[in-house]
């Protein structure tokens, strides 16, 4: 069952995340014009151009975003702390191997997030969670971005006991699932959740369902910033924002129905 939800969310979200709307579209126009229903191709050619504006230009990602991220605060306060947790997804794995430095995309605030608190509360576990999360490679466990978090945190000075890896998860459910089965927590432990700040709702609500207690919500990498900011003109960044975004929303509700 769980190796057709990971296939099944791989291939629905592939048609439906709003860069896919854009090729759709196009196509829809082309078999339009194919069949010479020029004014459906006309339509829909239109339909797309004014979607391409209003994610270029307004601020349509932020009014998405804003309620996944206010949802938690940041750097709440916290007292005792046995454990930080870090949701992998930020690491590029394969860059890693070719420079031979840690190498991390627009998420890297998780890392140095977690790191800061490694060090404020010295006595802590880190626990890293994180397998792959691509079709290609189902079937396998990866150490890709495990690999990647070692390296990092060695080099950063944090002891290898320290350090618990987690690198067969696929998903948000998995991460929860799977490090709950390898750290079996007590129940008067307190542990410390590290995410960006968009994934956080989700994150929190499969952790909760996994039987994880006592854990704080410690959100990161902040995209919006609380206000609709003035529109302007920026396609590719507006764009992969509304894709987060859309994601995060269309996980909540498929982990919602399915009870992960």
């Amino acid at each position: 069952m769980e190796h057709l939800f990971f296939i099944a969310s791989k291939l629905i979200w592939t048609l439906i995340r709003p860069e896919s709307w854009i090729v759709i579209l196009l196509a829809v126009a082309l078999v339009a014009v194919w069949r010479g229903a020029r004014r459906l191709a006309l339509t829909v050619l239109v339909v797309n151009l004014v979607f391409l504006l209003a994610v270029g230009n307004w601020t349509l990602w932020h009014l998405v975003m804003v309620p996944l991220e206010q949802r938690y605060p940041p750097a709440p306060p916290l007292q005792q702390v046995d454990g930080i947790i870090l949701l992998g997804g930020a690491e590029l794995s394969a860059q890693t191997r070719v420079w031979g430095a840690p190498q991390f995309d627009d998420e890297a605030e998780r890392f140095t997030e977690t790191l800061a608190l490694a060090r404020r509360f010295p006595q802590a576990k880190v626990i890293f969670t994180g397998g792959h999360n691509s079709l290609l490679d189902l079937g396998r466990v990866s150490q890709g971005q495990s690999a990647v978090a070692r390296m990092f945190f060695a080099q950063q000075g944090i002891a290898p006991e320290r350090l618990v890896l987690e690198s067969a998860s696929r998903n948000t459910a998995e991460n929860a699932t799977l490090t709950y089965a390898l750290i079996q927590p007590r129940p008067d432990q307190h542990w410390v959740l590290v995410t960006s700040a968009n994934h956080m709702p989700r994150s929190m609500k499969s952790f909760e369902r996994a039987g994880w207690t006592n854990i704080t919500a410690w959100p990161t990498d902040f995209r919006s910033i609380g206000i609709s900011p003035r529109p302007h003109w920026d396609l590719a960044r507006n764009l992969d924002n509304l894709n987060v975004a859309v994601r995060e929303h269309v996980g909540l509700l498929a982990y919602d129905l399915t009870g992960r």
